[in-house]
């Protein structure tokens, strides 16, 4: 009856176990992203060479301990040998394997080392696109040095991006395929890092230094990747979202973004007197993508690091001290400068924050003011 039993047991944890690999063969093809560039490629094939080897060791060392589990089992009265470390392989096995373990590493080192320099030493021979990559709590600055455009990228928030929440952007970093381009990386605040699998390399921007990457890609698509270096409370709202077009593609994305900057500052530099209504718009949609972030759409912060704005005695004090705060920030706090903003941009913030919530000052803020103000 027992061994009845145990023959069934061992019939049923065969079908089970049957059952579950066959659950597992949907995600069998779980890896790696597919690479978006040559270096990238590398890298990738690094990694299969690693699984293959390390697969075959696997099955090796399995064969053995299954092997010897079966057939030197008690129950068929297999005797211990008392006297295997005098035998040849007892001696020498502490020297073949680790020598062979040595040869595996080595095998995997010698290109793993070709690839690091590919990545790390930038091509200096040939004309390349920069991008400057500058990390802040929490968003990402991309200057195109060789366009005049600047892009500021943020994350969107859940009831917005659904299913992509904390994996999408406002503004994506675009960029060309087949073209080298050249990242310089650094920081506004404290240490972030620049991470996209796809594109080959993570990187650390640092504040106080700029350091470079590059990388060429070699198709259209859609990659994401996010901050990899814990920055502060919201390290995880720190997505990056490349999209990567044709050149010609690019080409008419710049001009787009060329003409919208243009018409901004237009916009800014122009004498005309603003009405509150104007203002508070443009205010509500300035302070969602850039303070919201740290002050809350709420207006009620996250204290202590990020006091409330709502019923502040900054901002329902005088105007004068408000445009100090936002234009100059306040040294030794999370509060950055925001000097770097156009008037027309920091009245419409200021304005809307003095007129929203619970705080009812009627204030309006002209560009002008904001330009006595610097």
């Amino acid at each position: 009856m027992c061994r009845r039993f145990t023959t069934v047991s061992s019939l049923l944890l065969l079908t089970a176990g049957l059952a579950g690999f066959q659950s597992t063969q949907a995600e069998y093809g779980i890896n790696f992203p597919p690479p978006a560039a040559d270096v990238a490629q590398e890298i990738y094939d690094i990694h299969m060479l690693t699984m293959r080897i390390a697969t075959f060791l696997l099955l090796v060392v399995f064969s053995f301990v299954i092997y010897s589990l079966y057939f030197h089992r008690k129950s068929r009265g297999y005797q211990a040998d008392q006297n295997f470390h005098n035998t040849w392989f007892g001696n020498w096995s502490w020297v073949i394997v680790p020598a062979l373990v040595l040869g595996v590493d080595l095998t995997i080192a010698s290109n793993a080392d070709t690839v690091l320099k590919k990545v790390w030493d930038v091509p200096k021979d040939e004309k390349l696109m920069d991008v400057k990559v500058t990390g802040h709590q929490w968003w990402w600055e991309f200057d195109y040095l060789d366009h005049g455009i600047k892009v500021e990228s943020r994350y969107i928030p859940e009831e917005k991006a659904g299913d992509l929440y904390l994996r999408e952007v406002d503004n994506r970093l675009v960029l060309p395929t087949d073209t080298k381009i050249r990242f310089l990386h650094t920081s506004a605040d404290v240490l972030h890092a620049f991470w996209v699998p796809e594109l080959a390399f993570k990187k650390d921007a640092i504040p106080g230094y700029v350091t470079e990457t590059w990388s060429e890609i070699n198709r259209e698509g859609v990659f994401r990747g996010q901050c990899a270096e814990l920055c502060g409370t919201w390290h995880s709202r720190m997505p990056l979202v490349v999209e990567s077009v044709s050149p010609e593609k690019f080409q008419e994305w710049v001009n787009e973004q060329q003409a919208i900057k243009v018409a901004t500052a237009a916009e800014a530099a122009s004498t005309k007197t603003w009405s509150k209504n104007e203002l508070m718009t443009k205010g509500k949609a300035l302070y969602e993508t850039k303070c919201a972030a740290c002050h809350q759409v709420t207006g009620l912060g996250l204290p202590p690091a990020f006091p409330p704005l709502n019923g502040s005695h900054i901002v329902n004090g005088p105007v004068e001290g408000h445009l100090n705060m936002v234009i100059n920030g306040k040294p030794g706090t999370a509060m950055q400068a925001w000097g770097s903003l156009n008037d027309l941009e920091i009245a419409a913030i200021v304005t809307y924050e003095r007129n929203t919530w619970d705080n009812k000052t009627g204030d309006t803020v002209q560009p002008t003011d904001v330009a006595l103000a610097r």
